[in-house]
């Protein structure tokens, strides 16, 4: 077989750890395997329901639902319609594991639960890669995203760690880009942006982002 005759083949969709990304990077196809699976395993589960106590069976949840919807999630965001797909899953793991009636307000449960929605999950992860990038304690890489503010003038904001938001144009995969989703959510930040500690910044993100949910 002549070389001529290779030609390059193009394919629609690619994985690549566990994640399948399509050519305009929306996701739809991936976000649709996620939620096949995690129904998939939330049949499976109604089995071993009566045999499990209540905190038993919340671990079972988070270690064959939860983790699927959590895994790789920061690559989601700016895709809000199909998170609602995704918000399906985490609700139908919540009636399951508390038995509440589907025509039931589920955003009571999840605060109960302390369970973040999907939405903020998302936040959360990012988030916590800033604080990260900024402290020394994630690859190099996502630093070099990230640009501080350098006011020209002496500003009570110089002190806040604000980070540069490039300038986008509103298409989904520039928004996506990390690089401009990151300073955006960041620069959204009430005072924890300053806290010394990882341990600290996460239990106060979290309880930032609780109160923004519920």
């Amino acid at each position: 077989m002549s070389v001529y005759t290779l030609w390059p083949s193009h394919k629609p969709f690619v994985k690549n750890l566990g994640v399948i990304f399509d050519n305009a990077l929306i996701l739809d196809k991936q976000i649709n395997s996620v939620i096949k699976n995690s129904f998939f395993q939330l049949r499976l589960l109604t089995k071993v329901k009566p045999l499990l106590c209540f905190s038993d069976f919340e671990k079972v949840i988070h270690a064959f639902v939860s983790s699927r919807l959590d895994y790789c999630n920061s690559l989601y965001v700016g895709i809000n319609q199909s998170l609602n797909h995704l918000q399906l899953v985490q609700n139908a793991a919540t009636r399951l594991l508390t038995g509440i009636h589907k025509q039931y307000n589920i955003c009571p449960i999840l605060a109960s639960l302390h369970w973040l929605p999907v939405h903020y999950r998302i936040d959360l992860k990012i988030l916590l890669f800033v604080f990260k990038s900024l402290n020394g304690l994630a690859s190099p890489y996502l630093s070099g995203f990230l640009c501080p503010q350098m006011p020209s003038k002496s500003l009570r904001s110089a002190g806040q760690m604000l980070q540069v938001v490039p300038r986008f144009r509103l298409k989904l995969g520039t928004y996506c880009a990390f690089a401009v989703a990151a300073p955006k959510l960041w620069n959204s930040l009430p005072h924890i942006r300053t806290v010394p500690t990882l341990l600290t910044f996460k239990s106060r993100l979290k309880t930032y982002l609780f109160s923004l949910a519920f």
